[in-house]
C-alpha cells in the first residue's frame, strides 16, 4: 500500500506529473521551436507543506554556489546569509534590529525566509509523512525530492504553526516595498497586488527592475514576465508573455549573482515543491534548463531574451 499524501500535495503531484510529461515530450521533438512549454516556477516555496520534526540545526553550508564564479561570494551579507545559513529562525532574528529600523533589504529577505519556510511550517507531523511517503514512491526523482525537502525541514526546524507565516510573506513585502525594496515591490507585483493598478505603473516597474540589475528584483518579477504578461500591449516591447520569458529573467537573475546551486533556494523551490528535479546530482540552475527544460532549438531564444534583459533595459 503505498502511504498517504496529503490531499493538496497529491493534486500537486498531478499537476507537476502533467506538466513534466509534456515538457520532456516537447524537448525530445524539438517543438514548438520557438515557444515550448516549460514549468512555470515561483521561486519560493508556495505549495503548503508540513513541518518536520527535527533537530534545531547551526551553521552554515559549506558549498556556497559560485554559478561559475565568484559573484555569490560577492552578495551583500544579508542576502548570503539566506542562501548558506541552516537556521532561519535565527537569521531572521538577527535581522529584527534591522527591520525594526525599516531596512528595505533586511526586510525583504526576512520575507523570504518565511516564504521558503511557509509550508514547512503550517503542519510538522504531516510534512516528514508526506517526505516519506515521496520517498516510497521510488520515483526517478523521489530521492532528489526527499533530500530537498529534508534540506527545507532542516533550515525551517525552528519555525511553528503559530507563527503563521504564509501572513507574515505578505505583511513583510508590504513593509519592504513601502520602505523602498524593489525586490518587493516586484514581488507583490508578480504575486497580483501590486502597489498602483495603473498600466503605466508595471511598464515603470519593469523598467526600473532591469535598469537596477538587482537579482533579487529580477527574480522576483519573473512570474509576472511569463504567461501573465501576454496580451498586455505596455509589455510588448519587453522580454514578456510566453513561456520561455520567465525562465529568461530566471536565468538573468543567476547571470547577475543570485545563488542558482544545486542547493540554493531556487533549485530547492522547483524540487522540494514541485517534484521538478535534476536527474544530475550537483547540476545548477542553468545547466538544468538548458537540459531538462528547453527543447534544443528553443535554447538559443532564451540565450537571447537573456542578454537583451542584461542589456540596456530597452527591450
Amino acid at each position: 500500500m503505498v502511504p498517504r499524501i496529503a490531499n493538496k500535495q497529491v493534486f500537486g503531484f498531478i499537476a507537476v506529473s502533467a506538466v513534466l510529461a509534456a515538457l520532456f515530450f516537447l524537448r525530445d521533438h524539438n517543438w514548438p521551436p520557438a515557444d515550448p512549454a516549460v514549468v512555470e516556477v515561483v521561486p519560493d516555496p508556495v505549495i503548503p507543506l508540513a513541518r518536520a520534526l527535527v533537530p534545531q540545526a547551526t551553521g552554515r553550508r559549506d558549498d556556497v554556489a559560485t554559478y561559475g564564479n565568484e559573484v555569490v561570494a560577492r552578495m551583500p551579507r544579508v542576502r548570503r546569509d539566506f542562501e548558506t545559513e541552516n537556521d532561519l529562525y535565527g537569521y531572521v532574528q538577527r535581522l529584527d534590529p534591522a527591520i525594526r529600523a525599516s531596512d528595505p533589504d533586511a526586510t525583504w529577505m526576512a520575507s523570504r525566509a518565511y516564504d521558503y519556510c511557509a509550508g514547512f511550517a503550517a503542519a510538522p507531523v504531516n510534512y516528514t509523512r508526506d517526505t516519506d511517503a515521496i520517498t516510497a514512491l521510488g520515483l526517478r526523482t523521489s530521492q532528489a525530492m526527499a533530500a530537498a525537502r529534508q534540506r527545507v525541514s532542516q533550515r525551517c526546524a525552528r519555525f511553528a504553526p503559530q507563527d503563521r507565516l504564509f501572513s507574515a510573506v505578505l505583511l513583510k513585502r508590504t513593509e519592504a516595498a513601502q520602505a523602498g525594496s524593489l525586490a518587493a515591490e516586484a514581488a507583490l507585483a508578480a504575486s497580483g497586488r501590486p502597489l498602483s493598478d495603473d498600466e503605466a505603473y508595471l511598464r515603470g516597474l519593469v523598467m526600473r527592475v532591469r535598469q537596477s540589475k538587482d537579482p533579487e528584483a529580477y527574480l522576483a518579477l519573473s512570474p509576472a514576465m511569463g504567461i501573465a504578461a501576454s496580451g498586455k500591449p505596455e509589455l510588448a516591447d519587453q522580454v514578456a508573455g510566453t513561456q520561455l520569458t520567465e525562465l529568461a529573467w530566471q536565468l538573468a537573475a543567476c547571470e547577475l549573482g543570485m545563488d542558482c546551486g544545486p542547493d540554493g533556494a531556487l533549485m530547492t523551490a522547483y524540487c522540494a515543491n514541485g517534484g521538478i528535479c535534476s536527474r544530475e546530482q550537483g547540476q545548477d540552475f542553468k545547466r538544468f534548463v538548458y537540459d531538462a527544460a528547453v527543447p534544443r532549438q528553443g535554447a538559443e531564444v532564451v540565450e537571447e531574451m537573456v542578454a537583451s534583459l542584461l542589456g540596456d533595459g530597452r527591450g
